[in-house]
């Protein structure tokens, strides 16, 4: 359910404030504005190699940004014409207007999104929260969506692993407010270290330059006036998203889907139970597994070559397109 924002392992309505700085763009990359009715979506991209390329979209998790994306992206681009958006309250995209932070919520903002730059149907990439929010709009919307990858997807679980306890705890009204005051002596740094011991399979992957950023990052996004917010309403919104039963059901979405879908699931993920990957393996009609032992949450940042590699197989077998 939770995710960073370090960038790739391998290499290493409120506004905001004006002391908050800039977002990070890696080399390659182009950030932009899309403003919608009553929404302002930032979006990540890279130029494809060649023109003609089949569009992707990639959707991150809770607490997360496009630039979680950024190991992944540049290891496609020359199959996809890859974007990665900033949820609303996300990343550089403001909160939006009506304050929606559920998952259907977001999956709005993600139809909106398609529909308003006429991309669909799309190669549908998402981790986390963003597994959940691809999950509702592969299935409300099969014409929007060609293939779809889901990275620890946030689907409802039985039994939740007791290291995912302090993101659903998020969720509870007037704690994060505790904690944010409990908490205002730490450090960015001391934050940023927790944060990837919770989302790594080994935080000892990523280089010292990768932490130097996230740390920056992470001073960042606590200017912002509605961080915690936009983190308590969606945390929030997972947990509603849990218990909604019937055809609104995440799982039984699942089994709506129609798209080629492709799982990837992390041996050492302690927000999203590996023991997952047997039941969405069974719920989305056709699906394809790849388990990494290693891995933790954010398998796109840890192992970005497994997972590109698993894509261009799906893609193979989907028609290369």
């Amino acid at each position: 359910m939770s995710s960073t924002e370090l960038p790739g392992v391998r290499a290493a309505a409120a506004a905001v404030a004006p002391t908050v700085g800039a977002v990070r763009v890696a080399e390659g990359e182009r950030l932009r504005s899309v403003t919608l009715a009553g929404l302002t979506l930032s979006v990540r991209s890279r130029p494809p190699e060649r023109t003609g390329l089949a569009p992707a979209l990639y959707v991150h998790g809770l607490g997360g940004s496009s630039q979680n994306w950024s190991a992944l992206m540049p290891l496609l681009q020359d199959v996809l014409d890859g974007e990665a958006v900033d949820l609303p309250g996300f990343g550089d995209s403001p909160p939006p207007d009506d304050g929606n932070y559920s998952v259907t919520g977001h999956a709005r903002a993600v139809i909106r999104f398609l529909d308003a730059g006429e991309r669909g149907p799309v190669h549908l990439f998402g981790n986390s929260l963003g597994g959940a929010v691809a999950t509702r709009v592969a299935a409300v919307r099969p014409d929007l969506v060609r293939t779809l990858t889901l990275i620890s997807p946030a689907l409802p679980e039985i039994r939740v692993q007791w290291s995912a306890a302090p993101t659903a705890l998020l969720a509870v009204p007037g704690l994060v407010s505790l904690f944010s005051r409990m908490t205002r002596d730490w450090s960015a740094e001391e934050r940023t270290r927790g944060v990837m011991a919770l989302c790594y399979g080994d935080p000892a992957r990523v280089s010292e330059t990768g932490f130097r950023a996230a740390v920056a990052e992470m001073e960042r996004r606590l200017e912002l006036p509605y961080f915690w917010d936009a983190m308590a309403r969606s945390a929030r919104g997972i947990v509603d998203a849990y218990t909604l039963g019937g055809q609104h059901g995440l799982w039984r979405q699942a089994e709506r889907v129609l798209a080629p879908t492709q799982l990837v699931y992390g041996g050492r993920d302690r927000l999203v139970s590996y023991r997952m990957a047997r039941r969405a393996s069974a719920a989305f009609r056709d699906s394809r597994l790849l388990t990494l032992p290693d891995a933790g949450h954010v398998a796109m940042m840890e192992y970005p070559e497994a997972v590109a590699q698993a894509f261009r197989e799906l893609l193979d077998e989907y028609g290369g397109s």
